[in-house]
């Protein structure tokens, strides 16, 4: 029987050790399951011309197994698109789904070495959640990401980044993500006072 390992992402540990108490004294939970947490990340990439060009769906997946650590799966066409010559079925790209030390490891590079790497980076905007405790962004170029070799980047391609939290609202999980060191724009002093939806 193997010996389960005991490595714990840094981000994980830093959930329990430090978010955990300082959003139950925000929010005065009285049960520590009411306090959000990361759920899953989701990355997605789409390629419009993956059938005509197919070494660029197979490029694709190779980037975002690199990044990710984990196997993408294809995404097809769910209806037909006349105008962009698209049959229902056809591959439009690929996405792979991060949960557990995976989703906690992903997410450390995301914050602490990709997006610092962004050019002009000022700053993630904070109104892109959903209104349900899940955040959406873009990054334009997978080269951000050290892991990629750029010598072997046959194309620059963008990919959506979906943080999927268990917050009932924007707030909670803007505050979650937040702790985390999520870089989002400073706030001016009277929105920083407001309510957020």
């Amino acid at each position: 029987m193997t010996k389960k390992s005991e490595y714990k992402p840094r981000l994980l540990e830093l959930y329990g050790k430090e978010v955990v108490p300082a959003l139950m004294k925000k929010f005065e939970y009285k049960n520590i399951m009411q306090v959000p947490k990361l759920t899953k990340i989701t990355i997605n990439v789409g390629i419009g011309k993956s059938k005509e060009e197919p070494a660029s769906l197979k490029s694709s997946i190779e980037d975002i197994r690199t990044i990710s650590g984990q196997q993408p799966v294809t995404t097809r066409a769910k209806k037909a698109i006349s105008n962009f010559k698209i049959r229902m079925g056809d591959p439009v790209g690929c996405c792979v789904t991060l949960r557990h030390e995976r989703m906690y490891e992903f997410l450390d590079r995301l914050i602490s070495t990709a997006i610092p790497r962004v050019r002009d980076f000022s700053g993630l905007s904070d109104k892109s959640f959903d209104g349900r405790g899940n955040y959406s962004m873009g990054l334009k170029d997978q080269i951000i990401f050290p892991e990629i070799d750029y010598d072997k980047v046959d194309k620059i391609r963008g990919m959506n980044i979906t943080i999927t939290t268990s917050a009932k609202t924007d707030a909670e999980a803007y505050e979650l993500l937040a702790c985390f060191g999520f870089p989002f724009k400073k706030r001016a002093a009277a929105s920083t006072s407001g309510e957020r939806n």
